[in-house]
């Protein structure tokens, strides 16, 4: 599968949701658009189970909505997955009739174990974390599971959400202090049942809408410097202080929120508390949010059908680096390319002793080697800005916030002064020894990128030998180096100031001619 233009239509019990996603080899999985109604089909279902009319006409409108704007998008390729308001639906068989008679779109009903599974799908190919507990909380159901090095063991659904737990719960528009009592003693019993969550201390990574918000709200709470929420974590105490901040707010408050869709207002509170007493169960210290759930895993999983190496999940970051890199004119040459040099010249640093050899660090270079000043793709005046905005501000699979920021501020390095300003706005994210680290480490890549000017991948090898008062840097070239040359003297002085030694630089053309500087 090189190609595919394919749409989903989430059938849930809070939205019904279309998305359009189009598939290519070479550049992945991209969102071309997402369009959302909210329209509560849980509160629809009558004391006898069954969707009432009414609901049944909300969803059939909705579709016959969704399907004129796949006519406009030409979009033929769709699959309609629905959870639990249809699944709990005692006439669940007549609406899928009717909807296909009405709107022409054949309704697929997931089963629990379905909606748990393609949650974890997503997930797996898109966080890094190797092993967590990932919970999914829609309108009407709330799916659990377990996964370890990347691999499903246990999962659950249970047949409560955010709306079936309002309307449980909450009398009114909000939750008082005692119906919050008894929705956390409730939801404690519940989580309780399975054996297999219990003080197991790991992640918690959180699905769906009222996740996103949460993170949203916080970012917003504390002017987030950098956007998005895929990748975003959290503690324990973040969530019980949005709590307090969120309990004391009326709904009209909450409605106005920044950071909080207006339809949430009425579920946030039930939500967080949710999320709040399975860290507490779990033992969990982090929860961390993915924009990505259901709809993605089902395109993923198609995907790998047909493709079984177009996603990996042991290895989220390096597929999308890759993708990333190519989407800014780089080819997956030169991106081999590059990543070579970087680990040459870091082991002859280490070799000498300038650097001390640690395998997360060369991991962290070689990840940035890739996407090194990609943002000359935009204006060459101006990469550095360019490249660290594009990283740091996309949602970039297998990678949380700081690994992030870290891997802007190493591909984006231009010179001392300006990774002081892109780094200002997280001197707290890290520490003393890492801003340094990073920075010399930018210097590095630098003059790395600097071999390579004219795209002809013309160096070959590099070695370093320290003499008495500087290091002499051999460059071993097959052709003729001439831009090479001006550009790695031009950009030796970053890389002088992290080694802390001068350097002499030596271009050898394959056993003709050496020319000395």
């Amino acid at each position: 599968m090189n190609e595919l233009k394919t749409a989903i239509i989430d059938i849930g019990s809070n939205t019904i949701r279309l998305v359009l996603h189009r598939y290519d080899k070479e550049e992945g999985l991209r969102e071309i658009g997402n369009i959302k109604t909210v329209a509560r089909l849980r509160t629809y279902l009558q004391p006898s189970g069954e969707m009432s009319e009414e609901g049944i006409q909300v969803l059939t409108d909705t579709l016959l909505t969704f399907k004129a704007m796949l006519d406009d998008f030409e979009v033929t390729d769709v699959k309609a997955a629905a959870t639990a308001a249809i699944r709990q639906a005692t006439n669940k068989a007549k609406i899928i009739a009717l909807m296909k008679d009405r709107t022409g779109i054949q309704i697929e009903l997931l089963t629990e174990e379905e909606e748990a599974y393609y949650g974890f799908v997503a997930v797996a190919h898109s966080i890094g974390t190797k092993s967590a507990v990932t919970i999914d909380i829609g309108g009407g159901s709330t799916e659990i599971t377990l996964f370890e090095n990347k691999e499903l063991q246990k999962s659950h659904s249970f047949p409560f959400g955010t709306v079936s737990l309002k309307q449980r719960f909450v009398k009114g528009d909000i939750m008082n202090s005692s119906e919050k009592k008894e929705l956390i003693a409730f939801i404690k019993e519940q989580f309780k049942s399975l054996p297999w969550i219990q003080d197991i201390n790991l992640p918690i990574i959180a699905i769906g809408g009222s996740a996103r918000n949460i993170a949203q709200i916080h970012q917003q709470k504390h002017v987030y410097p950098i956007a998005s929420v895929h990748g975003y974590e959290m503690t324990k105490e973040n969530l019980e202080e949005l709590s307090v901040f969120l309990g004391n707010l009326s709904f009209n408050e909450l409605k106005q929120l920044d950071g909080l869709s207006a339809d949430r207002a009425d579920i946030i509170v039930p939500a967080l508390e949710v999320f709040s007493v399975l860290m507490e169960v779990v033992g969990s210290e982090l929860f961390q949010i993915t924009k990505n759930g259901l709809r993605e895993g089902l395109i993923i999983q198609r995907i790998l059908q047909t493709d079984e190496s177009a996603f990996d999940k042991y290895n989220v970051f390096e597929g999308n680096a890759r993708r990333l890199a190519r989407q800014y004119g780089r080819t997956e040459e030169e991106v081999d390319y590059l990543r070579n040099l970087t680990d040459q010249l870091y082991r002859e640093c280490c070799h000498l002793g300038y650097s001390q050899y640690n395998p997360k660090d060369l991991q962290l270079l070689t990840k940035a080697a890739k996407v090194f000043n990609i943002g000359e793709y935009i204006e060459l005046s101006s990469a550095s800005q360019h490249t660290f905005y594009l990283i740091a501000n996309q949602s970039i699979d297998g990678l949380n916030h700081k690994e992030r920021v870290k891997l802007a501020l190493l591909a984006s390095y231009k010179n001392k002064d300006y990774y002081q300003r892109f780094a200002a706005p997280f001197t707290e994210w890290l520490s003393r020894e890492e801003y340094r680290k990073i920075r010399d480490f930018g210097a590095l890549l630098k003059f790395v990128y600097a071999l390579n000017v004219s795209k002809r991948k013309i160096v070959h090898a590099i070695e370093m030998q320290t003499e008495e008062d500087y290091v002499q840097l051999s460059i071993y070239v097959k052709n003729n180096a001439a831009a090479e040359k001006y550009q790695a003297n031009r950009h030796k002085k970053h890389l002088e100031r992290a080694l802390k030694i001068p350097i002499k630089i030596n271009f050898i053309e394959e056993g003709l001619n050496n020319y000395d500087n």
